[in-house]
């Protein structure tokens, strides 16, 4: 069986989800380029997956610095053919007790879960358009089950930030369609609670064993690998798959394209050619 990518480049490999997804790809014949702050890590997994993997530094808060991330990666990975967004943050806010709530931890919250993502994208799409006018090329984000219902009450700003990612998604898989790129496909993934730092209490202090809730993550990692072999362009693992497949979700997608034609014929006629 073929390599689901030939070298996909994953934001966000130094712990977690986005460590385990990258050794499962490459354990199924992709390449990979795993990224984070933490270079001690990226060496670890490169020294453990050697000949296929290469290791990026990169602080995806940094917004200027992407650009020339971005640039300097493709450089020298030309054949990159997969970009898997993956990073994220999760903070407790209590907005009924405003004298606690640090905006400056909101703002770096709402800046790694979905506005890096905006940037790292933009930064990426010329490549990933250009590629694939010969081959099939992906854009994969990793957002969570929250971003469609945002039960976790104690995280607003994490729900928040992943519910904007996902309307930015739907809206972007829609104008490449529209602009005539649909070998370049668009997914993403709702995950339910996984088993890792994003809940241990270095991340959120009035936490203790946090990195227990949840799935497995090697579950985990097996069902969306799945998923992305199945080619859905967005499913669920966990509580929220009925939501997707052939829930509320599912009624909203067929709402949305639906609706997308009729606001699309309409504002045409109020836009100069």
């Amino acid at each position: 069986m073929a390599p689901l990518y030939h070298k996909a480049l994953i934001i966000g490999a130094t712990s977690g989800i986005g460590e385990a997804l990258a050794a499962k790809l490459y354990d199924e014949g992709t390449s990979v380029i795993v990224t984070g702050r933490r270079q001690e890590r990226l060496d670890a997994f490169v020294a453990a997956h050697p000949d296929r993997s290469f290791g990026a530094v990169v602080d995806i808060t940094k917004l200027d610095s992407i650009p020339a991330f971005t640039s300097d990666v493709i450089k020298k990975h030309p054949d990159i053919d997969c970009v898997i967004l993956n990073a994220g943050i999760q903070r407790p806010f209590d907005f009924s007790k405003p004298e606690t709530v640090d905006l400056s931890q909101y703002t770096q919250e709402f800046t790694t879960n979905y506005v890096s993502f905006v940037h790292l994208t933009t930064a990426f799409l010329p490549h990933l358009q250009a590629l694939s006018k010969n081959t099939k090329t992906h854009l994969v984000f990793v957002s969570t089950s929250l971003a469609l219902v945002p039960t976790l009450v104690r995280a607003p700003g994490y729900n928040a930030s992943k519910a904007a990612l996902h309307s930015w998604i739907t809206n972007l898989r829609q104008q490449l369609l529209d602009g005539g790129y649909s070998a370049l496909k668009v997914v993403e993934v709702f995950p339910p609670a996984v088993q890792t730092e994003l809940h241990d209490t270095k991340h959120q202090p009035d936490m203790v064993n946090g990195g227990e809730i949840g799935m497995p993550l090697d579950a985990y990692t097996a069902a969306m690998h799945a998923g992305l072999v199945r080619g859905d362009e967005q499913f669920a693992v966990g509580y929220a798959e009925e939501w997707v497949t052939g829930g509320f979700e599912a009624e909203r997608v067929k709402l949305f394209k639906q609706g997308h034609v009729q606001i699309k014929d309409a504002i045409s006629r109020f836009i100069k050619s």
